[in-house]
């Protein structure tokens, strides 16, 4: 292993590259195929598929990844160990090589059969989930896989790009192309017209001009086409804390699952810098890990991902194959479901000022991450809100930026924000609590924010302050437009209404239509908080199973527990799967 890949694992080492026994090889070979591999043949290269998890049983096998102009040995695969990390549990395409560096001896298990090892071997599933996402941690970490995005520092397009492969758990650099020596020979290689700028240097080789995040997404192999052939159980629309919960415990219990989201997975959750009340976690965890862990759980039980992929109508099926409902996501593609859960959630709430878009995605930002931090480190930057997002952000940015000044329309913070965060911004010294003030302007030049003007509404005083970059947490909408055709019931405010609302025969989670669910934030009376949602996700499972059971069609057993060696399930895998889904 080279020193910089050690130095990215250190510790953990061991239990990224564990070595397995022979009673874990001999527990593993039912569910993969021997293979053989020459010496110097490349087994899987970057941006390709690979066939699945490569056992080694003699040999060795190079990982390796591509730097610009150079390749970094990752580690050197012997007996015992394996090849993969979680792009192999969803058959996404590899973000690594790997290169026989002698005669190889293997077995390679298809990712659907990975799955049902994950289910089946519950022990030496848990070592190897634990190995696969260790390995993408240290890709992240390496920054030197992935994607390419070049582009002027600071552009917006940059910025969104750079967000959506961040917030989709991606590898991938950034190269500035005014200053990097790199990004320059690129663009003079390839021809690139600046005003062509940013563009994505793809793992498969393609090249790809400033492109929108489904473009991108088609490109290194997350975003599939969706098979008209496949009927599932139960359909998804969001993939944030609700639906991916859904997703978890309807997969876990067999019915086959298919989440779709337009942006990325964790929703709002997601983008949070912070979580601290959230049960189990008594030292808190960052939105962004506990959503790619559910998401990943999500993948282990076989959910199909379809993201970023946006659902633009629901219409009740026609034909006779036993769908009752289709979900147009544009592009000519169409999910075949019967059952649909919405878990749409709601989208950021915008400032009411008039030139308020001339700065957004450069200087206006609705979440605070790593990539956000970085870009406001030693300036004075301004805050809007006053609930727990707001405050989190605004305890993340201080230890960023030079001074944070929250802004809040009401009083004080108390009615509207956790104790424990209100406490916590009154100990930072550089964050400035401004109550009873509203933003009247924004000023500055070419996207880019110079100036900011606000009024306390009390005294009408008004300060104006050199600030560069302005976080808005001002509450959000519900995310419900795409159902405006749908004949789906909603209030007054554009939440769905469920349950009791709409009369006694009607579920708790239940909307207008017989099989439609809401959950989380979209759904009208839910509890805006993280808990409650993933508790709903959980809840609509029991409603989907009884609605299913008396629509009558026989339930679709998920792909992942069929066999490649026949249709039905030996009699070993059988009685594992039926251990496993009745645990509690």
């Amino acid at each position: 292993m080279s020193q910089s890949s050690t130095a990215i694992f250190g510790a953990r080492r061991d239990q990224a590259f564990p070595t397995l026994s022979e009673a874990d090889i001999d527990h593993m070979r039912r569910f993969g195929e021997a293979s053989a591999y020459a010496a110097g043949e490349h087994i899987i290269r970057a941006g390709d598929v690979a066939p699945g998890l490569i056992v080694v049983l003699s040999g060795k096998v190079d990982i390796t990844q591509d730097g610009l102009g150079r390749r970094e040995t990752i580690v050197t695969h012997g007996p015992g160990s394996f090849v993969g990390e979680l792009a192999q549990l969803s058959a996404r395409p590899s973000l690594v090589n790997a290169e026989a560096a002698e005669p190889v001896e293997a077995f390679v298990i298809p990712s659907r059969r990975v799955r049902d090892l994950m289910v089946q071997e519950a022990n030496l599933g848990e070592r190897i989930m634990r190995a696969l996402i260790l390995r993408r941690v240290g890709l992240l970490e390496s920054a030197t896989s992935g994607p390419i995005i070049i582009g002027p520092s600071g552009n917006a397009d940059v910025l969104r790009l750079q967000g959506f492969l961040a917030r989709s758990g991606q590898p991938h650099r950034v190269l500035d192309s005014g200053s990097d020596p790199c990004a320059k020979t690129l663009v003079e290689r390839f021809d690139v017209d600046p005003h062509h700028l940013p563009v994505v240097l793809c793992p498969n080789g393609r090249l790809l001009m400033n492109p929108g995040e489904k473009d991108l997404a088609r490109c290194i192999g997350l975003l599939r086409p969706i098979d008209a052939d496949t009927l599932y159980d139960v359909a998804i629309v969001g993939a944030g804390p609700a639906g991916l919960a859904a997703a978890v415990y309807a997969a876990s219990e067999g019915l086959s699952t298919i989440v779709l989201d337009c942006r990325a997975f964790g929703g709002q959750a997601g983008a949070s810098s912070r979580i601290e009340n959230y049960l189990g976690f008594p030292t808190g965890i960052t939105g962004m890990a506990l959503m790619a862990r559910a998401y990943n759980q999500a993948q282990k039980f076989g959910v199909e991902m379809v993201i970023p992929d946006e659902a633009k109508l629901l219409s009740a099926a026609t034909d006779n194959s036993g769908a009752r409902y289709l979900l147009d996501v544009g592009d000519g593609e169409t999910v075949r479901t019967r059952s649909v859960v919405i878990a749409s959630g709601a989208r950021y709430r915008r400032l009411d000022v008039a030139n308020l878009s001339q700065f957004e995605g450069t200087s206006v930002h609705y979440w605070a991450s790593p990539i956000e931090g970085r870009l406001c480190a030693g300036q004075e930057v301004a805050l809007v809100g006053a609930g727990n997002s707001a405050g989190q952000a605004a305890v993340y940015l201080a230890s960023h930026a030079r001074k944070v000044a929250l802004l809040a329309r009401g009083g004080s913070l108390d009615a509207s924000m956790s104790r424990y965060l209100v406490e916590r911004i009154k100990a930072q010294p550089n964050i400035e609590v401004l109550t009873e003030t509203e933003i009247e302007a924004l000023e500055g030049e070419e996207g880019n924010l110079a100036t900011v003007r606000w009024r306390n509404r009390v005294s009408g005083q008004e300060t104006t302050r050199p600030i560069g970059h302005l976080f808005l947490f001002i509450g959000a909408d519900p995310n419900t437009d795409w159902l405006a055709q749908c004949n789906v019931a909603l209030d007054a405010k554009g939440f769905v209404r469920t349950g009791s609302e709409l009369g006694p025969e009607h579920g708790l989670m239940e909307t207008s239509r017989s099989g439609v669910f809401a959950i989380g934030d979209v759904r009208c009376g839910s509890v805006k908080r993280v808990a409650a949602a993933v508790g709903e996700g959980a809840q609509v499972v029991a409603a989907l199973h009884a609605y299913l059971a008396r629509d009558g069609s026989p339930a679709v057993t998920p792909q992942s527990m069929i066999p490649k060696s026949g249709n039905r399930l030996s009699e070993e895998d059988h009685a594992s799967t039926k251990r496993y889904f009745r645990r509690e």
